[in-house]
């Protein structure tokens, strides 16, 4: 699970929250130590800070949601570095679920 934190400038942001960098796609996003995940305007996906969770099968992960009372709001679709959907469950939170595999 990560936090998906939809920022204006990943440098800055990766400055500001001073923790290790895991991972980074230049200005598109970063990931942090601790599971911060720092997206850049290309990949602001919710609008606002939201919980991503990862599925090994996206379909079948997001039809059972959906079965569970969830709304799907993005998505299937393929990113850079995963496949992700926006879906929002019955309190109204928006929430990321990704798969490994994108299209690069």
């Amino acid at each position: 699970m990560n936090v998906f934190i939809p920022v204006e400038d990943v440098g800055k942001a990766i400055e500001f929250y001073g923790l290790p960098v895991k991972f980074r796609d230049g200005d598109r996003f970063a990931l942090l130590e601790g599971g911060i995940g720092l997206a850049g305007p290309d990949e602001h996906l919710t609008g606002s800070t939201a919980v991503c969770l990862k599925a090994e099968d996206l379909a079948r992960a997001v039809q059972d949601l959906l079965d569970r009372g969830g709304a799907l709001v993005r998505g299937p679709e393929a990113g850079p570095h995963e496949t992700r959907a926006v879906l929002r469950d019955p309190s109204g939170n928006l929430f990321v679920l990704y798969s490994p595999g994108g299209s690069q």
